[in-house]
């Protein structure tokens, strides 16, 4: 039997902290042909999703993906994203959470070309029964922290997100 990881475990203990602590769960993610998200709020192939209960429907956070039902721009969506492709996951009000290491292991060529949802077709027929009740909202990149990040963004195989400690 295989071992599992312990980022998803990681990333349920995070979830919990921050909103026992009344602050707002953020994940980051690394966006690939599997991942179901709108593409129109995807940049440079990695989207940040606001995962608090407010902001989600049916939120599940499984060993292998995150699922749930968000609001973007007044439309639901489906949302599903591998537990390998999550980046980090963060306070969204003190920036206080967790970077995971990921790979690079595709181009934008691929993303471009992706289907919306790499889900089988089991997960693509199931439909949304209830929207969410807030809006999900992409975090734009805070101002002040662009320099740092534009260091840490020069070697395309690390992520742009500053290490909080």
């Amino acid at each position: 039997m295989q071992e599992i990881s312990t980022k998803p475990y990681l990333l349920r203990a995070l979830y919990e902290w921050c909103t026992d602590n009344g602050f707002t769960p953020h994940i980051a993610v690394r966006v690939d042909a599997a991942t179901r998200v709108p593409r129109q709020f995807v940049r440079n192939d990695e989207i940040v999703l606001n995962i608090s209960f407010e902001a989600t429907s049916q939120l599940q956070m499984g060993n292998e993906w995150i699922e749930f039902s968000a609001r973007f721009s007044g439309k639901s969506h489906k949302i599903e994203v591998q537990v390998a492709n999550v980046l980090a996951i963060y306070a969204r009000e003190n920036g206080q959470g967790m970077a995971f290491p990921v790979e690079q292991t595709h181009s934008g060529a691929e993303l471009a070309s992706a289907p919306v949802g790499g889900r089988s077709s089991e997960r693509d027929t199931r439909q949304i029964e209830e929207p969410a009740d807030e809006r999900v909202d992409p975090v734009p990149k805070d101002q002040s922290q662009t320099d740092a990040d534009d260091d840490a963004s020069k070697s395309p195989a690390r992520s742009h997100l500053k290490v909080v400690k």
